[in-house]
C-alpha cells in the first residue's frame, strides 16, 4: 500500500501497543516521540516496522510537520494518527482502494469509545487524516493541529476508532494544558465564533455536556455516555474558568 502511518507519542504506554498492532500491514510506521519517560519507546521499538524518532515538543503543528516532511517518508500518502487511534472494520480495505487514486486527501469519521463501549456518536468531527505528503498544510489552531489540503477531498465510510486507555488523572492534566492553549486562542482571535462567545459567557459546560450525552447515546449507552458527557463538561469548565480569570492563559503553568 502506497501509504505511511505517522503517530505522535508522549507517555502512551497504555495505548501504543494496540495502535501499532492494528497497523501490522504497514511496511513502515513513523513514530515521533516527545521524550516519553514510560515504556512507550520500548513497546514501539519492539515492532519491526516502526521507525522511531525523538523531537522536543514545541507545538502539535511543528511536530506533525517534522513527522510528515523530515523522517524520510517515501510513499505518496500519509495516514496521520494519534496514539489512541486505530483503524476500525473495513478501514484497511477502503484505504487500499483510496491509495490507488492520484492526488486526493480524505476526510475520516471516528468511532469514539468509552470504557470499552462504542458510543452512538460524539462531538468529535470527521477530520482530514489521510493526505498526500507533498500537498498537505499543517496549521496550529488553539491546542491542536489542523490538516488542510488543496487536493480533491474523498470521504471515508469506514471509521478510525478513538479510544484513550490512559488513566483519568493523566487525562485531566492534559485537558488543563489544552484548555490553556484554547483560551489563549480565543483571547487573541480577531473575530469570535458563536461557539467561542458561548465559552466566554460561561454557559458552555452545561450546553456541551448535554449535547455530548445525547450524541453519545444518552441512556442507551449508560455509564459510557455519562462518562463522555462528564469529560466534555470538565474541559469546557476548565476553559470557561480560564477565560473568566484575570490571568492570561499563556501564564498558566503546563
Amino acid at each position: 500500500m502506497n501509504i505511511t502511518p505517522v503517530i505522535l507519542t508522549f507517555n502512551e504506554e497504555p495505548n501504543i501497543a494496540a495502535t501499532l498492532s492494528s497497523l501490522s500491514w504497514a511496511r513502515k510506521i513513523v513514530v515521533v516521540d516527545s521524550g516519553s519517560s514510560d515504556r512507550t519507546a520500548e513497546i514501539a521499538r519492539s515492532f519491526g516496522n516502526v521507525w522511531w524518532f525523538v523531537r522536543t515538543f514545541d507545538s502539535h503543528a511543528a511536530q506533525w510537520s517534522f513527522g510528515v516532511h523530515s523522517t524520510g517518508i517515501d510513499t505518496r500518502y500519509v495516514l496521520a494518527l494519534d496514539a489512541d487511534m486505530r483503524p476500525g472494520p473495513g478501514f484497511r480495505e477502503e484505504l487500499a482502494r483510496f491509495t490507488e487514486r492520484p492526488g486526493q486527501a480524505a476526510l475520516v469519521p471516528f468511532e469514539y469509545r468509552m470504557q470499552g463501549r462504542p458510543l452512538l456518536g460524539s462531538i468529535y468531527p470527521p477530520q482530514i487524516r489521510v493526505f498526500g505528503k507533498d500537498t498537505v498544510h499543517v496549521a496550529q489552531r488553539g491546542h491542536t493541529q489542523v490538516f488542510t489540503s488543496a487536493a480533491a477531498l474523498y470521504r471515508f465510510r469506514a471509521k478510525l476508532i478513538h479510544e484513550d486507555l490512559k488513566p483519568f488523572s493523566r487525562w485531566v492534566v492534559n485537558q488543563l494544558q489544552y484548555a490553556s492553549l484554547e483560551a489563549e486562542r480565543i483571547r487573541t482571535a480577531p473575530a469570535q465564533s458563536f461557539r467561542d462567545r458561548l465559552r466566554r459567557s460561561g454557559i458552555s459546560p452545561a450546553i456541551w455536556g448535554a449535547y455530548a450525552y445525547l450524541r453519545a447515546g444518552g441512556p442507551f449507552k449508560g455509564r459510557a455516555s455519562r462518562a463522555y458527557a462528564q469529560e466534555r463538561m470538565v474541559f469546557e469548565a476548565l476553559l470557561a474558568r480560564l477565560l473568566a480569570g484575570p490571568e492570561p492563559a499563556s501564564r498558566i503553568p503546563s
